[in-house]
């Protein structure tokens, strides 16, 4: 036997067989028909490569327990081979652009294309003659032959400028596998470097496709990785909905609102937006998480609040005030719960503190850092020392061992240790009155050779509050996604939060 003929078992790269629905016991009939027409239609190709002879064989397969003879990688080669040469081929692909200043034709088989293809199904059970017209735009048209080698191989090249018009292809001619694998393809290589950039051009993309599974994988790194997008040449080129949805949240990481204002500024004044987009984008700016010394410079230097000043002076005197009275104070006449006064995810050492945890599967750790007691210019100046225990193998309470009165040690469970931190302060004080402290933890990762944000956890004292934390981290391999060199990397933020007291009456 030649031994170029793939003997043994091989495991397509494709996706699984696309499952779909057939109205009616006519449409179940026609299906079992097609599947009888193409088997007997490879059979000659099967038996010249040598399926139908002994090799590549494989013990104890399910069924009966009987032995698999798989030559499965040279049926997909001949399949290639036919689609190449065009033999036996009873259908013409004529792809054109709207503009019609490309045409692209292709010879294929209607058997495959109807097996892979609900709408291509559809389409060739109402044809006239053998040619088949269809109208794609030049992105799609430019990949319409990856596409259809998919259909006939289950595998596919590309680039990360070819993802969008392959997933149009799939969604448009309903390949469910191609589409739910390109959409993995995208997620995996959001840190991907590209000349232009591409997240915000996909989430677009599957804003528009209604694929939610992509626009929220998109909306998360943009979000957890804002530096990243405001500093790459990706962000003066975001829509004004994308720019919009990130203003709003509260959960952006980046080194500082004034970081945020910065890239904010050059957006309108290269897209120059029109006034209510302007507006409505400049007041998202939390201008009370500025120092006043930075507020007072933009109002002079900045040529865009210079501009619409008008529009956000009532947000300027309200941060002009949160920094000048106590927040005890100013919480009896205002919403301090408002998003004006709530801290983002800030990396600035004002707010926080890295933490490079080395083989955190081997004891406990902890370490101590410092951040500002509040935004408010009246608490800038105070600061709280804070305290940070990391343990790898927390058991709850009653699951730890008992003590008798004489010391001896009960016996009891000690398995179902998981992860946790604790952040308490070193110390009280009076000044903690009407500031509740939210801890957030970011857990970093290696992507494409760039330090990503892979995790966000919120809480108030302990991670356990959220009960997740780090459930799916397998902490004692040392390739894991959480580890770096077999080191956990952590970065602390803590978020001083004022509360709303009772309004003072007159």
């Amino acid at each position: 036997m030649d031994e170029g003929l793939g003997v043994g078992r091989v495991t397509s790269t494709g996706p699984a067989q696309t499952s779909r629905r057939h109205r009616g016991g006519e449409m179940m009939n026609r299906a079992v028909q097609v599947q009888m027409r193409l088997t007997l239609w490879l059979l000659p190709w099967a038996a010249a490569a040598g399926v139908m002879g002994v090799g590549g064989v494989q013990e104890g397969a399910a069924g009966g327990g009987g032995d698999t003879i798989s030559h499965s990688l040279t049926v997909v080669q001949r399949l290639e081979a036919l689609l190449l040469q065009g033999n036996g081929s009873d259908v013409s692909l004529r792809v054109e652009t709207p503009s019609a200043d490309e045409v692209k034709v292709i010879q294929a088989h209607s058997l495959v294309l109807s097996l892979q293809s609900p709408t291509f199904e559809e389409m060739l059970l109402g044809r006239n003659g053998s040619l088949l017209v269809l109208k794609e735009s030049a992105d799609c048209a430019a990949v319409f032959d990856k596409f259809i080698r998919y259909l006939y191989c289950g595998d596919i090249s590309l680039r990360l400028d070819q993802a969008t018009p392959l997933h149009k292809l799939a969604t448009k001619y309903q390949v469910m596998g191609l589409q739910q694998g390109i959409t993995q393809y995208m997620t995996q290589n959001l840190a991907r470097d590209s000349p232009s950039g591409h997240v915000a051009g996909w989430y677009d993309y599957a804003l528009q496709a209604g694929d939610v599974t992509l626009q929220e994988s998109c909306l998360r790194y943009m979000a957890w990785n804002l530096s990243a997008l405001l500093q790459s040449g990706e962000w003066v080129s975001i829509s004004s909905q994308l720019l919009m949805t990130l203003l709003q949240r509260s959960d952006l990481i980046l080194q500082s609102e004034m970081e945020l204002f910065a890239a904010l500024e050059t957006w309108i004044l290269q897209n120059g937006p029109d006034g209510l987009t302007a507006e409505n984008a400049l007041r998202a700016v939390r201008y009370a998480m500025m120092p006043p010394r930075e507020l007072f410079r933009l109002q002079t230097q900045s040529p865009v609040l210079a501009r619409y000043q008008e529009s956000v002076r009532d947000l300027l005197y309200m941060s002009y005030q949160f920094h000048s009275a106590s927040p005890l104070h100013m919480a009896k006449f205002f919403d301090v719960n408002c998003s004006l006064f709530m801290p983002r995810n800030y990396l600035s050492p004002s707010w926080g503190s890295s933490w490079i945890i080395s083989t955190p599967t081997r004891d406990d750790r902890s370490t101590s850092f410092q951040t500002q007691l509040g935004p408010s210019g009246h608490d800038s100046g105070k600061r709280v020392t804070w305290n940070a225990l990391f343990s790898p193998r927390w058991l709850p309470l009653s699951m730890r061992p008992i003590y008798t009165e004489t010391g001896a040690m009960q016996p009891t469970r000690v398995d179902g240790g998981r992860p946790r931190i604790i952040i308490t302060p070193a110390t009280s004080s009076a000044d903690f009155a009407g500031v509740n402290f939210q801890k957030t933890v970011l857990v970093m990762a290696q992507q494409q050779g760039k330090l990503v944000v892979k995790h966000v956890y919120n809480f108030h004292q302990s991670t356990e509050e959220n009960g997740d934390f780090l459930a799916q981290a397998d902490l004692y391999r040392r390739t894991s996604d959480y580890l770096i060199d077999g080191s956990l990397f952590l970065h602390i933020v803590v978020k001083p939060l004022y509360q709303t007291l009772i309004t003072t009456k007159n």
